[in-house]
């Protein structure tokens, strides 16, 4: 009687995972987040768990938690193959999100899936994480790097990413003090950041050949794809500088996030009820970038408003007294701050007016 053959052995490399692509890549990305490492930091990478501890300078902490994607803007990533700054995108949009509440960023995590690890595509990736938790000032302490055959097209991956902030318990911002004359103050954003790409795209496949070489004096595709604005350290100062304690008519008592649903759906988020912003209409500038979206698309002012950012990425409400001071130290510190509005009675209106 005759043995069938054995059967060729099959091991995990030969299934589509690289274990030692795996081990390249954590390797490369050590020294990235070494430079990240602040106050807290109990433990680095490689552990199954990530160990941090809140700063004892805190008297009652309470954490802040935030985490988002890049969206579709990675399409963009894949097709032009620029993948060293959608990692900065990943880290802005959750930092944030967490600053918002007035919480300082104490450290990030992030998630990295593909369906074919390609280590110096992974490596740019988390290259930009790193810079982006360098510029929010918070750790990046830990991850996860999916290699996942016949999940993802090749050359193509997913992010995710995972902040955890802390601010005191008497200092978190809930919009609550906002009142009737406060100033809108606008704080530039670095171009459409990371919401709105479906109609980006839509945008650049419409202009077909005819795309612009240069918008805001930048080539398009740079220009297209700057990443997204982190306000951390310099609106935390400005906080420390104007803050609104409970009671208080003064400091600064909400911020805005402007992300997707544009300045119409993010300002209402930190309004009390019966309040509107009404915002002036070009108190701020007009890229060539939105302009050519809007040329574009098609669309309206309103649609832009409710779609991009529209020029403006965070939102800073502060009482009159105190917001030229606010503004000039923002300045101070590098950002291109306008004073774009004023809140009032909401009636029977909408909650953000612009006109």
């Amino acid at each position: 009687m005759s043995s069938s053959p054995s059967p060729t052995p099959l091991n995990y490399k030969d299934a589509g995972v690289d274990i030692d692509a795996g081990d390249a890549l954590v390797e490369r990305i050590k020294p990235l987040a070494k430079k990240t490492l602040r106050e807290g930091v109990l433990s680095g990478l490689g552990g199954f768990g990530a160990l941090f501890e809140v700063p004892k300078r805190y008297q009652e902490p309470v954490l802040v938690s935030g985490t988002d994607g890049v969206g579709t803007k990675l399409r963009l990533a894949f097709e032009w193959a620029m993948h060293d700054t959608v990692g900065i995108d990943l880290v802005a949009m959750s930092v944030n999100d967490v600053l918002v509440q007035g919480a300082e960023p104490l450290f990030f995590l992030d998630y990295f899936a593909c369906g074919k690890l390609d280590v110096d595509t992974a490596a740019a990736v988390v290259g930009g994480i790193a810079q982006g938790c360098e510029l929010a000032g918070c750790a990046l302490i830990g991850g996860e790097t999916a290699e996942m055959p016949g999940m993802y097209p090749p050359g193509e991956y997913d992010l995710a990413g995972f902040c955890v902030g802390a601010v005191e318990k008497s200092k978190i911002l809930t919009g609550q003090g906002v009142a009737e004359g406060d100033v809108v103050l606008g704080l530039a954003s670095s171009g459409v950041h990371s919401n709105g790409f479906s109609l980006v795209r839509k945008c650049i496949e419409r202009a077909g050949s005819s795309l612009p070489a240069t918008l805001d004096g930048r080539p398009f595709k740079q220009a297209v794809m700057a990443p997204t604005r982190i306000y951390v350290k310099n609106v935390l100062s400005a906080l420390a500088a104007h803050p609104a304690s409970t009671g208080s008519a003064q400091g600064i008592k909400a911020l805005a996030h402007i992300t997707g649903g544009g300045l119409l759906e993010n300002i209402p988020r930190v309004l009390p009820d019966g309040l509107a912003a009404h915002l002036t209409k070009g108190s701020w500038p007009r890229s060539e970038l939105f302009g050519w979206l809007q040329q574009t698309a098609g669309i309206d002012d309103t649609e832009m408003n409710r779609t991009f950012n529209n020029g403006i990425g965070m939102i800073v409400v502060i009482d009159a007294a105190s917001a030229a001071a606010c503004a000039d130290s923002l300045r101070a510190a590098g950002e291109q701050v306008y004073e774009i509005g004023r809140i009032a009675p909401r009636g029977s209106g909408a909650a953000v007016v612009v006109g």
